[in-house]
């Protein structure tokens, strides 16, 4: 199984073996991964308008079938790049209003990584959509991620080094856990942007990939006996447990000038 879904903005990454579903009561057959150097592109997608009242939203495969549900254009840029919403540039409004739901088979064997679903995902805007764009470097408020005094608190990877990154996601009411294996800080900062209300860059200057675990405090957690008092918000948490500072800035951020993109035909 394999869910990328947004937790109040934060992308919550899912990843694991078996049959365990996505959808309540519905079991996924086990599907072996694809190949690591595969690229894989869409075999046939169906591409239709969401449905106005359905409030789920979600990038999901399940086996080997791929769901994209009621997602906007721009929410799929965000995924599928690694991008903030305020890195995307020049994009027409119904970008960020009109939602479709995709669904479709991958044109190679085995069930995508995370980072072969994003390529995926790439693929259809460019193919479907007729994304064009260009990148261009801007001055913006951003967040920027550096080492903390005392030194990173980090685990070295233990997978392969050729190996893909795995990062699962879970949350309550009152918490969100990322648990995060052989990613490098330019992936961590990818995964906490989409919680904050700009672009976050990584600046620690750390090469290598990471294994770990960060569990925080929802900033709307609300009063609980049964809430966890040793949990920290966010950026308390993320210097604490992992020796690293995020701060505020003004700075230089990639942004994506989209110079077309049309919404495409529904079969």
């Amino acid at each position: 199984m394999l869910c990328v879904r947004t937790v109040r903005g934060l992308w919550m990454v899912v990843l694991a073996a078996g049959s365990l579903p996505c959808i309540e009561g519905q079991t996924i057959e086990k599907v072996q991964p694809m190949a690591q150097d595969a690229h894989p592109g869409f075999e046939v997608a169906t591409i239709k308008l969401s449905d106005p009242a359905d409030q789920k939203h979600r990038f999901e495969v399940h086996g080997h079938r791929i769901l994209l549900e009621n997602q906007t254009v721009q929410t799929m840029i965000e995924m599928s790049y690694g991008v903030h919403a305020k890195q995307i540039v020049n994009a027409p409004s119904w970008t960020e209003s009109q939602r479709f739901d995709i669904e479709g088979l991958p044109d190679v064997e085995g069930q995508p990584s995370v980072v072969q679903f994003q390529e995926m995902v790439r693929k259809v805007l460019e193919e479907r959509f007729g994304l064009k764009f260009h990148t261009e470097k801007r001055d913006m408020p951003r967040y920027v991620v550096t080492v903390a005094k005392g030194g990173p608190k980090l685990e070295p990877a233990k997978s392969a080094p050729d190996a893909l990154p795995n990062e699962r996601g879970t949350g309550d009411s009152t918490s969100r856990t990322l648990q995060m294996e052989n990613v490098s800080m330019g992936e961590l900062a990818h995964n906490l942007q989409g919680a904050l209300d700009r672009p976050v860059v990584d600046e620690t200057g750390l090469k290598e990939k990471y294994d770990f675990t960060l569990k925080w405090l929802r900033q709307d957690a609300p009063v609980s006996a049964d809430a966890d008092s040793n949990l920290s918000p966010l950026f308390t948490a993320i210097q604490e447990q992992l020796g690293l500072k995020v701060e505020p800035s003004k700075g230089e951020v990639d942004v994506l000038v989209i110079e077309k993109v049309a919404e495409p035909s529904k079969d």
